[in-house]
């Protein structure tokens, strides 16, 4: 299981509410967060799949997102 961290687009309460049902529905994603109070709105993703599905469904629902 690998940590992928990403800066991110996702800056409030509501905008992770938003990209929450997509998420959590990404079979493989074991866990998942986003650091709001960081400068560059980290989403923190255990995970063993590739970072570029994660990226790809974060886009789908209207945010940024670029592996760091």
């Amino acid at each position: 299981m690998a940590t992928l961290k990403f800066k991110t687009t996702i800056n409030c309460g509501n905008c992770i509410r938003t990209v929450t049902p997509f998420l959590n529905e990404v079979e493989g994603i074991k866990s998942w967060n986003v650091d709001t109070e960081n400068p560059d709105k980290i989403l923190t993703v255990e995970t063993d799949l590739d970072a570029e599905l994660i990226v790809e469904t974060v886009e789908d629902v209207g945010f940024d997102a670029v592996l760091i």
